[in-house]
């Protein structure tokens, strides 16, 4: 059961809260339909159940809250708009990505593919879909983690009358096995046709929580929809004859002043008025009209008054209708009168999950790789990184006075760092810029990038990436000046151990000063930005640092470092940790270091105010 008891949007300066005190329940085993008009707060309210907006109020699924809910995506799987994801990622891509993330089998995601009628589109990339197959990659990610619970936000929308049919089909099903379907709309008609139970809300407020019988029974009547050229002549002879008659006929002049809606009557009793009149008639069809939000007022002894006792249903409406859908004016879009009883069959749902795949840090791990490479765009980055650095590299080496270390990372003294940094940088920043612009994950489980478990994912994948590529730029630098001036210019120098350390060290602290720097500020923009200052305003910065005489000397500290240590290191480790000194004592390695700081502390800051958890 999912119960939301007492929710409430954070209120802005002048405007009234989208949603105001809003509770209610939706039963396991039962389709739930939140009805209400475009602006009436249904999304809002979506969005303060998942915990994705401030505000009062708290939503339990099962008994618990969705931030105390150990994995999220086994208990709740969410349809928000449009698949969060890259366009060029194929769809079972996307699919598999969001497998490593909710700890289920890869194996998961063609099972889904074939169930929402996608398998032979697995390798179609995402920007490519149209808005019927979207949905249908949008239900597959929401049934991805097997969940009790699915939360839909106008699921139909801009879909055709046989893909909104096998979508309700999906959901009666996920219902039939016990599991909570609650979906938004805003036709009352659809949601009597599919739902079972529906709660009706106006201006974030509710106004029913009832039944589908008796939703249908006080919001829809049915009506006779009447087009003619003669409408004045035609509404006034109806309501004559009905009077004569004593019968309780209600006629509505729409908007158009050629169209009739004729409540209490049948297209019989009409077109042989008309007929007798001499009154042409354009189009005649049975429809069912909207009311409007009915409030579900109880009388004493628990007796729900007839439509129209209140003033507000029935016979005595006040003709708030909405134009049923019509096709060529043959009644061809007319839709019958709700029949609750009466379900279509469902569609076939793969099995449960059974055995899933045990909690490590792995998982995450996989998640970020699977996301990394999942798009061209990190192997076009390492391209054109590897590309440049060759091709400075023999540049530099041309006049000889470039020392060799220089020419072997391409790094001339114009630029303020070199392509393999620049390029490390870039892949950091996009690695959590991608996730706040494609949020495959915060639409369904809160705010991704403030999990430990994933910033410890994307730092361990982030560095990885740029030692790799560190690497292959090295080696492609010593190819390229192999190929071109011969083998006599490559010969390794005595510091060796130093240099590397200090290249390796370069580039992971610009991968990981774009990651935080992305992850702070919630955009790509920003870690470029801060991976540019780092040589741009930070190294003239520590330069013009002031530097007073020290009266003593900090020789053998690593042999008392040694001393102190327990348990006992080896000595080659003096070596590393010596080399590690040197690159932090260089001013560039001290405004890496100092970025580096000044962003963690900032990314925990930020991280502290929300709930942390993986």
């Amino acid at each position: 059961m999912l119960q939301a008891i007492g929710l409430t949007s954070t209120r802005r300066r002048g405007l009234r809260p989208a949603v105001d005190d809003l509770t209610f329940e939706a039963a396991s085993g039962c389709v739930t339909a939140l009805v209400g008009a475009p602006g009436s707060g249904k999304t809002a309210a979506l969005r303060l159940m998942l915990e994705l907006e401030p505000g009062r109020g708290i939503t339990y699924f099962r008994g618990r809250a969705l931030h105390r809910v150990a994995h999220p995506a086994r208990e709740v799987g969410v349809l928000l708009g449009d698949v969060p994801g890259h366009p060029v990622r194929t769809a079972r891509g996307q699919l598999r990505m969001l497998c490593a993330a909710a700890g289920v089998p890869a194996s998961r995601a063609d099972e889904l593919l074939d169930t929402v009628g996608l398998a032979g589109l697995g390798d179609q990339r995402i920007g490519s879909l149209s808005h019927g197959m979207d949905r249908r990659l949008a239900l597959a990610s929401a049934l991805l983690g097997d969940p009790h619970a699915l939360i839909l936000d106008d699921p139909t929308e801009g879909l055709a009358a046989p893909e909104a049919d096998w979508l309700h089909g999906v959901l009666r099903s996920h219902a039939a096995r016990g599991g909570v379907v609650l979906y938004t709309t805003s036709d009352p008609k659809e949601a009597a046709r599919s739902a079972g139970h529906v709660v009706s809300i106006d201006g974030g407020r509710l106004v029913a929580d009832q039944g589908v019988a008796d939703f249908a029974r006080t919001r829809l009547r049915p009506r006779v929809a009447v087009r003619t050229p003669h409408a004045a002549r035609l509404a006034a002879v109806v309501s004559r004859e009905a009077r004569a008659a004593r019968r309780s006929v209600e006629v509505v002049t729409e908007a158009s002043r050629s169209r009739l809606s004729v409540y209490g009557s049948t297209c019989a009793e009409i077109g042989d008025t008309a007929f007798r009149h001499g009154l042409p008639v354009h189009q005649l069809a049975d429809e069912v009209g909207d009311t409007g939000p009915v409030v579900d007022h109880t009388v004493p002894g628990g007796v729900t008054p007839a439509p129209g006792a209140d003033g507000t249903g029935g016979d005595g409406a006040d003709g708030r209708v909405t134009e049923a859908d019509e096709a060529g004016g043959k009644g061809a879009g007319a839709v019958a009168a709700p029949q609750p009883a009466v379900r279509t069959a469902g569609a076939e749902l793969p099995p449960p999950i059974r055995r899933r795949p045990a909690r490590g840090p792995l998982r995450p791990v996989r998640y970020e790789l699977r996301r990394l490479f999942g798009v061209r765009t990190t192997t076009l980055i390492m391209a054109v990184g590897l590309v440049a650095s060759a091709g400075i590299s023999v540049l530099l080496a041309r006049d000889g006075r470039t020392p060799l270390p220089n020419v072997l990372a391409a790094w001339p003294s114009l630029l303020p760092l070199p392509p393999a940094a620049l390029c490390a940088g870039l892949l950091g920043a996009l690695s959590f810029g991608d996730e706040f612009r494609y949020p495959a994950l915060a639409a369904g489980r809160g705010t991704v990038p403030r999990r430990l478990g994933l910033l410890l994912a994307k730092l361990a994948v982030s560095a990885g990436v740029a030692l790799l590529l560190a690497l292959l730029v090295v080696l492609a630098s010593a190819a390229s000046l192999r190929l071109v001036y011969g083998g006599d210019l490559i010969r390794i120098p005595p510091n060796v151990m130093s240099l590397a350390v200090s290249w390796s060290g370069l580039t992971v602290g610009c991968a990981w000063a774009g990651l935080l720097a992305a992850g702070v500020f919630r955009v790509t923009a920003a870690g470029v930005a801060a991976v540019l200052a780092v040589p741009v305003l930070m190294v003239p910065l520590v330069q013009r640092m002031p530097k007073a005489p020290t009266a003593r000397s900090m020789a053998g500290l690593p042999g008392r470092l040694w001393e102190l240590a327990w348990p006992r290191w080896p000595h080659e480790t003096d070596r590393w940790a010596l080399a590690a000194m040197r690159v932090v004592a260089h001013p560039v390695g001290t405004a890496l270091t100092l970025s580096l700081s000044v962003l963690i502390c900032a990314y925990l800051f930020t991280s502290l105010r929300g709930r942390v958890r993986w």
